[in-house]
């Protein structure tokens, strides 16, 4: 097949589209990724072809004047993702003319194809692959983003109602009214529901990269909708740090990280998580910087800590007893596919959210802040360490990632999707349906 990959501009949302791109050229399709410049180089390496895509450099804004909520929310969201949907747009359409894909798989922020799934045109299928929690409308009335775990009573459903209609105010329904805004310059329809609700149930094909226990009862769920397990990723061959035998020193590791967006200051996270087990000669504390320089962390590292700025999780995480961490959803889902218990501390971006489905689970503990103190994480990592609890339900987790081979569902399914509109255009019963 001839496959289109469209991927924002942010390391954690062209990473995963690149190991499904990967896995799609080693069976013999023809594989054409776009995205900024800036990974071209790490595009062809894979053995890809590039195509520049310009999102106007909407990738490194952050609104860090403003604190987490909903105002702050807004303006990322539009500016990150919503105002380059037209060009973006504009440059898949230029693609699909000229390659004539049978497919397009986009990140689920590549909002471009949005005026493609909303325009009357002939078009490819369009498959969606999620890169975080999955963002349906909630059936308790929760508002979507604030990390509130399932109402447990009809108070509770009514609480979050009010919460929502105070955050549709001022986050759900500006941003629509924005997105809608630019789709009518397109003369287009504007969107038939929420912009993270339509992201979800637009697209023929939605991929999401979970397991259904660590996901919320949304109902009866869009036709679109699957559950793929733990996105496949190629082994990284890095050089690995001169203490990494101490890793099989007998004494229980604790990983430590803020992700590679998020981390712009140590002193939120692993810092405090450092001087927190400071004392603890039984445990070996292993810190990454996620690509930022080791002496970016302040001060000098207790003699039970060992920092890199990056780690192979894929060799890591077999060998760690508890993940610390502000909430990424990568690093979480590596670390319950292997088993691993999480701390959690994040509230930005949809680590609120991340970190809600954390403590919900039984996995681990949701502290439910950005700035953890020192004696909230010493408190909480012991915990989640002494009681086996957690540990008995993230082996459970992984046990349901275990059952899901992720390469081949995602492939299965991509097939399907194409198969299925080969079927339609020919006038034929269409696969899984009644003829």
């Amino acid at each position: 097949m001839r496959i289109l990959i469209a991927a924002s501009a942010l390391t954690g949302h062209v990473n995963p589209l690149l190991a499904i791109g990967h896995r799609l050229r080693a069976r013999g399709d023809d594989v054409l990724f776009t995205t900024a410049g800036t990974f071209q180089a790490r595009i062809e390496a894979a053995g890809l072809r590039f195509a520049p895509c310009n999102d106007g450099g909407a990738a490194a804004y952050l609104d860090a004047d403003l604190p987490p909520g909903p105002e702050r929310w807004r303006h990322e969201f539009e500016r990150r993702f919503i105002n380059g949907m037209p060009g973006q747009a504009a440059g898949l359409r230029r693609l699909i003319a000229e390659h004539q894909p049978d497919v397009v798989i986009a990140g689920s922020l590549f909002l471009g194809v949005l005026p493609l799934l909303l325009d009357i045109q002939p078009r490819p299928p369009i498959a969606v692959l999620n890169v975080s929690f999955l963002f349906l409308d909630r059936p308790d009335h929760a508002p979507v983003g604030v990390g509130l775990p399932p109402a447990k009573d009809e108070a509770e459903r009514l609480r979050y109602a009010a919460l929502k209609a105070s955050t549709d105010a001022a986050f759900v329904n500006p941003v629509r009214a924005h997105t809608d805004l630019l789709l009518a310059g397109l003369g287009l329809p504007p969107l038939p529901a929420s912009l993270p609700h339509s992201i979800v149930v637009l697209p023929d094909l939605f991929l999401q990269p979970t397991v259904q226990p660590f996901e919320y009862d949304f109902g009866t769920p869009p036709p679109g909708l699957r559950f793929v397990g733990l996105l496949p990723s190629p082994h990284v061959e890095m050089p690995l740090p001169d203490w990494w035998h101490e890793l099989d020193g007998g004494k229980r590791v604790v990983l430590v990280t803020q992700g590679t967006l998020a981390n712009g200051d140590f002193g939120s996270l692993v810092e405090p998580a450092l001087a927190a087990l400071a004392d603890r000669d039984d445990l070996l504390v292993v810190a990454t910087t996620g690509g930022r320089p080791v002496n970016a962390l302040r001060g000098s590292l207790p003699p039970n800590a060992r920092v890199a700025s990056f780690l192979p999780f894929d060799t890591l995480l077999p060998k760690v007893d508890l993940l610390v961490t502000n909430g990424g959803y990568g690093s979480v889902s590596h670390a319950l596919a292997a088993g691993v218990p999480i701390v959690s501390a994040g509230r930005t971006e949809d680590k609120a959210e991340v970190g809600a489905r954390i403590g919900w689970s039984g996995v681990g503990i949701d502290l439910a802040t950005d700035m953890p103190t020192v004696d909230l994480l010493r408190t909480s990592i012991s915990r989640v360490l002494d009681e086996p609890d957690f540990r008995r339900r993230a082996t459970e987790i992984a046990e349901a990632f275990g059952r899901i081979d992720a390469g081949h569902e995602i492939l299965r399914a991509i097939d399907a999707v194409v198969t299925a509109r080969r079927a339609k255009r020919q006038g034929g019963p269409v696969p899984g349906r009644p003829a």
